[in-house]
């Protein structure tokens, strides 16, 4: 539950800089079942955070097909750039289907809605160790 909550407060942040910026919405490289955040459960639990629209253009694509793209068109090493060994907050069980009251029930302990988007663009850490006591869930 962890990585679910976490990319919710991460589309919150978004749709804020979206909404900023007047974009008509967020982009992302997600493609189903990935990883365990990418599930059709988990991508609409996770979308249910955004309220603008969000687009996923590699949806439909595997692993194989998303390396073979970022290679087309040059950003296969940009996208490894760095790349490290994994989120330390992620839980070695993740769900891969996440209930959405129960999220919201976290949510509201984690008081969610009162930690605005400047606070979280101005330290990222603040998403990670707000969630990092529910790696049990």
């Amino acid at each position: 539950m962890t990585c679910v909550l976490c990319k919710r407060m991460m589309y919150r942040i978004a749709a804020s800089i979206a909404k900023a910026e007047n974009a008509h919405g967020i982009v992302t490289g997600e493609s189903i079942g990935q990883v365990a955040s990418q599930t059709t459960q988990n991508l609409f639990a996770i979308d249910e955070a955004s309220d603008v629209p969000v687009y996923r253009p590699l949806i439909g694509l595997d692993k194989t097909e998303n390396i073979k793209l970022a290679r087309r068109i040059g950003t296969y090493r940009l996208s490894t750039a760095g790349d490290s060994p994994g989120c330390t907050a992620a839980h070695r069980h993740p769900t891969t289907n996440a209930d959405q009251e129960e999220l919201k029930r976290h949510e509201a302990d984690l008081l969610i809605d009162e930690l605005s988007a400047d606070e979280a663009k101005a330290s990222p850490g603040n998403v990670y160790s707000l969630i990092s006591h529910f790696d049990g869930c």
